[in-house]
Order: structure tokens, then sequence, then C-alpha cells
């Protein structure tokens, strides 16, 4: 008999949809030997899609696994010593996003980016040099790439929307995390997270979830470009006057690169501007109309002083300086923009007139040779092959969720605090460029001062600062340094 019979009119009925195959795990390993300045050091290098699956419970009785997304992970395990089990460093960048390409090619992999520096970019095609002073040397390393970024997608039939928002992630990062951790028998390794910009973010807030919800209690953060509460950046909020006092010094740390504050050295026009933002000036924009004439006048030669500003141009805009305009009119003069993640980098407007930029130049200068060296490296080095486009950083994951937060700011600080409050040994060590306009530097120094956290653990948390921007790894003597600084603080 035949399969399918026919219908009253005489057609075929319609055959159901194949069953997409399920997906399963793609890893790739190779095996490497690296020089660095204490020697060969050899390892294995893992990349490929990790199956994240959830349970699945019906009328309260556990049904099995469903395949729910597949997240991209490289990994590096060093050859083991005869010591005890190796620190491991989770890693991941920011965005909502971004993949962890910027960190595994610019400050902590086996290989990283050659490309050159502000005013000295190297020409494409760019290149990929060995990496002496990897974390590697110190630290096994895991890179994640969450849903939506690089190669993680989801599986067929699910939303990537239910993965682009504050608790999705945290929760599908998170169990990456376990998950590596039981395969690869490393629940007694020392755990260290490192994460960029909206990823320091998403670490201060996993360093609380992986402690809750798995008993994955974490020994340090590394905290790169840092962000614990979104509301001390938010200068486009009515009345969010924090946010214009913590940008400060920053844009006088600029203005001091560009040459616009006159011969004085960076750290006594940082010291001042620190002094004034949390002073004069905050008084000033804390009075508002029922600050006096006279007062209001010495502010703006102040504002102007300090950020090479034009008076007439700071007094337009009511003292209150959006960094969006700042970038765009320090070197207006000049027919030229600064970047916001790296106010080193200069570029150039269509529109001379314009409010603000359409391009970041400084994130203009980097992804291309970001973007060369991962696919390259990928497919030729580790040996991996997908078809899909890399997702460097991606508008893909927009619009990302925070309805964790209706109705407040989005803040990880308490959570943060929590973490530390609950695991005493739990440190962290914050790195803050002096030029990233992206993450401020003093917003970061007061999320960190308003944590609600005993004397006695506030010694837990360090800062490293660099003259470089976001990336401060594109800076040579940055990077070198950072890469200093990490080692001993894993070691």
């Amino acid at each position: 008999m035949p399969d399918q019979t026919p219908d009253q009119t005489g057609e075929e009925p319609a055959k159901p949809a194949p069953t997409p195959p399920s997906p399963i795990d793609d890893i790739v390993s190779t095996r490497h030997v690296l020089a660095t300045g204490t020697g060969a050091l050899a390892y294995t290098a893992s990349a490929g899609r990790v199956v994240l699956r959830e349970e699945v419970h019906e009328d309260g009785v556990f049904r099995g696994l469903k395949p729910k997304a597949e997240v991209f992970v490289v990994s590096y395990m060093a050859d083991p010593g005869e010591a005890g089990p190796r620190p491991v460093t989770f890693a991941f960048n920011g965005g909502p996003g971004s993949s962890s390409v910027w960190l595994h090619f610019g400050l902590l992999g086996p290989r990283r980016v050659v490309m050159g520096d502000a005013g000295a970019l190297a020409p494409p095609p760019y290149g990929l040099a060995d990496n002496a002073e990897t974390l590697l040397a110190h630290s096994d390393l895991v890179f994640i790439d969450p849903v939506s970024t690089g190669y993680s997608r989801v599986v067929e039939g699910d939303k990537a929307a239910d993965f682009h928002g504050y608790q999705r992630d945290l929760e599908s990062v998170g169990a990456v995390i376990r998950l590596w951790t039981s395969r690869n028998g490393r629940w007694l390794s020392p755990k260290y997270l490192i994460g960029e910009s909206y990823g320091t973010l998403r670490a201060a807030a996993l360093a609380d979830h992986l402690q809750a919800r798995y008993g994955i209690a974490l020994n340090g953060l590394m905290l790169v470009s840092t962000v614990l509460d979104l509301g001390t950046l938010d200068d486009e909020a009515d009345g969010n006057d924090i946010a214009f006092v913590l940008s400060l010094p920053t844009f006088a740390c600029l203005a001091h690169y560009h040459g616009l504050v006159g011969d004085r050295s960076l750290e006594e026009v940082r010291v001042e501007a620190e002094g004034f933002a949390i002073g004069d000036y905050a008084r000033a924009l804390l009075l508002g109309h029922r600050l006096p004439a006279d007062e209001r006048r010495a502010v703006v030669s102040r504002l102007a002083g300090l950020t090479g500003l034009r008076p007439e141009w700071v007094e337009r805009a009511n003292l209150r300086i959006a960094s969006h305009r700042f970038f765009r009119e320090l070197l207006r003069d000049r027919g030229l923009v600064i970047g916001r993640l790296d106010g080193r980098f200069t570029g150039w407007e269509a529109d001379a007139a314009g409010e603000q930029a359409t391009v970041d130049p400084s994130y203009s200068a980097i992804l291309g040779p970001y973007a060369a060296a991962c696919n390259h490296y990928l497919s030729a080095e580790l040996e991996y092959k997908n078809d899909l486009p890399y997702e460097v950083l991606t508008d893909r994951v927009k619009p990302w969720s925070f309805k964790e937060f209706e109705g407040r700011q989005v803040s990880v600080a308490e959570r943060l605090a929590t973490a530390m409050r609950s695991n005493g040994h739990l440190r962290a060590q914050i790195a803050a460029g002096y030029y990233d306009g992206a993450t401020p530097y003093f917003a970061t120094e007061h999320a960190v001062e308003h944590l609600h956290l005993p004397d006695e653990l506030r010694a837990n948390i360090s800062f490293r600062y660099y003259e470089a921007g976001h990336m401060m790894y594109v800076h040579e003597e940055s990077r070198l340094r950072q890469s200093q600084d990490l080692a001993a603080f894993v070691s």
C-alpha cells in the first residue's frame, strides 16, 4: 500500500515537516607550543560550539533535557605540571552583543593582534603574533561568546530574543561555566572571571549567581573598563546630574592628551578635575537656578579651562557636558571627532556642523584588525570550520531587556557586594583607562565607594590605571603592564 492516500480532491496530503537533527557539540582540539618569558608553554586549544540544554518538566515530572542554544567556546589548557590544579579564567566581553574577540586577541590569549596604535595604525591585512605575555602562562583560559555573538546561535525553532536580556544572559553564561567546569573536572581549581565593559556588569552579577545557583565560589574578578551602575553613565536622563560630575575627569584627561589645557602634567590636570567635579561643580549643578551669577561665571571658566571647550559653548550647554557632544566638539576647530571607546583616536565627519559623531573612530580602527585575526586564526590555526559569519559585535541582540529593573536604574553593585560578603575570599581587580569615554574611571570609583561592604573587605578591591582607552591593551605600554597586573592577581 502507498504511504499516503489521496484525499477527496485527489491530492496527496502534505507530508509533515522533517524533524531537525538534534544538535551536537562540534569541538575541535589542537596542540601548540608557545615561547614565553619563563620558557616553552605546551597547551591544548579546543574550539567549538557547546549545546546548551535546559530541563523539561511536565506536571512536575522531569522529562529530559531540551537543546536551546549552541554556544561557541574557545579554551586553552596548559599541560599539567607537578603542582596542584591550575587556576581557570572564564573570559567574555560585553556590548551587549559583543563576542570575546577583544580580550582573546588583544590581551589574554596565546596569539594577539598586530595593528599599531593611535596615530600609527598598520594597513590591512594586519597580522597575528605570539603573545609571550599571555595569561595562559598562569591560568587556563575559557573564552565564551554569548548567544547571537561569535558563532553562538539558538537552535532551530527557538527564539534568539529569549536570550537577549540581563537575566537570561546571566543564566546561559553561568550554565556554560558550570558545564565546562564539570566536563573538565575543574571543581577544585581556583576560578576567576574576567569581563570587559558590559562584561563587567555580567561578571559582577555572575559572581553572585554562580555561588547562589551552583555553589561555585570564585577566587577573583578581573573587571576591565567597568560599569556596575548604568545610572552613573546616563547623561541623557533628565535630572541625572551625577553622570556629568563623574565624566568630567575623563574629559579633562582627553583635553590634556590633545594639548588643550596648557603644559601641565596629566596627573595635575586629573587631580584638579576630580576635586572640582565633586566640589564646586557638583554644588553648582545641585543648586540649579539658585546658583549666584558670579559663581556660575566662575564654574563656566573652570569647566572651559579643564575641558578645552569654549566658555560660550559651556554656558549654552547649561554647564552640563553630554559625552556625545564632547566627543564631537573637542576638536571641531581641527575638523576632527574623537573616539568614544578611546579618545586618543580621531576621525572625520561628513557634516562639520553636526552635534554628535556618526561613527566612533576608535572602534573603526580596531574592528578590521580583530575581525581578520579572529576569522583567520579559528579556521587556519585552531582548525575550526563554520560557514556562519563570526559576529564580532552585533546589533542583533537589540532591544536588550532589562525588565528585571523596571522603574529603577540598572545596577549590579549590590549583587557584587552580596557575593563578596558571602565569600570573604573573593577579590576584584579593576582596570581603568584615563582616555575611556565609554566607562569613565571616576564613575567606577564612585560605584565601588558606595558598595555595602564592611571595612575589612574593602581591601579585596584594587584599581589599576592606564594611559589608554576602553581596550587599554591597544596601547603597547599598557598591554605589557596590564598583563603583569593580571598575572600577579591570579598567581
